[in-house]
């Protein structure tokens, strides 16, 4: 995840090995990155020198990073049920995905529950609430999907809140047929406010293969792209222990801010990559950032 913004730092020096708060009062490229281990289990404890940055394959030099933390701070989400026709056999399976998430949430976060078929209607404002909506238990799947305007919603109703994690959970089959957003627009809008994309892919219930394909292909495009994750299987335990190893996530992320090596306000689109030193972890953020025209 990664947004352009301007902070102001703090003056001084932090005390910590590797951890220093340089001072600065520019734009800079805010990374928050999430470390897993094989099991997908977040791992806690790393600091700036287990990280390395690349900006379009060069190394970003430690003098520009201009502060790295550990946040466990509280997180913003939009759930985003597909009521589509296509949907009609796993809507009942995609609204207790749904409930999984919210029960998995802490008492500092805070969900809102949209729906999307030909248009994108908000089923639930954002609240500290557990428990779905009544209205959420009385929709048909009926109509076409608009996945990538239902993205845009979501970033669009996350762009206003002030928690520094925010995420865009997609319970879909996933085959766009009616948006006028493009999915090059959804994904640059998730990217625009720093929210994750985790997709559920709901077309794994059935025995369409080619289609199942598609899907999948869209909805790992949207996840891998902007740092979130996605879900091959949506049903039983692997749905219960994805959905609480996202929310675990999304609560402990490290944050990386600094000075982009490109100085040209061109609105171009620039490839990011971070590693680790320890090649047993798996590193997952935001694939690039674009540069604010002017």
């Amino acid at each position: 995840m990664l947004v352009i913004a301007t902070f102001a730092f703090p003056t001084t020096l932090s005390s910590q090995q590797d951890d220093d708060v340089i001072r600065t009062n520019t734009e800079l490229v805010v990374l928050n990155v999430t470390v897993t281990d094989k099991g997908g289990q977040y791992v806690p404890g790393l600091h700036l020198s287990d990280f390395t940055i690349f900006e379009d394959g060069k190394q970003i030099p430690i003098e520009v990073i201009s502060s790295f933390s550990v946040h466990e701070s509280p997180f913003a989400s939009v759930v985003l049920l597909d009521t589509s026709g296509s949907m009609e056999s796993r809507l009942s399976l995609a609204r207790s995905a749904a409930i999984r998430f919210l029960d998995r949430l802490r008492d500092e976060d805070v969900a809102a529950v949209y729906k999307f078929d030909s248009k994108v209607e908000q089923v639930q404002e954002f609240s500290g609430g557990r428990d779905l909506a009544p209205m959420a238990y009385g929709v048909k799947a009926t109509g076409m999907t608009t996945l990538n305007d239902a993205i845009v919603d979501a970033a669009k109703a996350l762009a206003s809140r002030p928690e520094k994690r925010k995420a865009i959970v997609v319970l879909s089959d996933g085959l766009d047929t009616f948006s006028k957003a493009s999915a090059d627009k959804a994904i640059e809008s998730a990217l625009a406010i720093g929210a994750s994309i985790y997709a559920v892919d709901m077309s794994a219930t059935d025995g369409n293969a080619s289609r199942n394909q598609q899907s999948a292909a869209v909805l790992r495009g949207f996840a891998e792209k902007s740092g979130g994750r996605f879900v091959a299987t949506p049903g039983g335990p692997a749905l219960r222990d994805a959905f609480a190893s996202i929310a675990d996530e999304l609560g402990h992320q490290y944050t990386i801010a600094f000075r982009p090596l490109n100085e040209k306000r061109d609105g171009k689109w620039h490839k990011l990559d971070v590693k680790t030193s320890r090649s047993d972890l798996v590193v997952r953020s935001r694939k690039a950032y674009r540069v604010p025209k002017g």
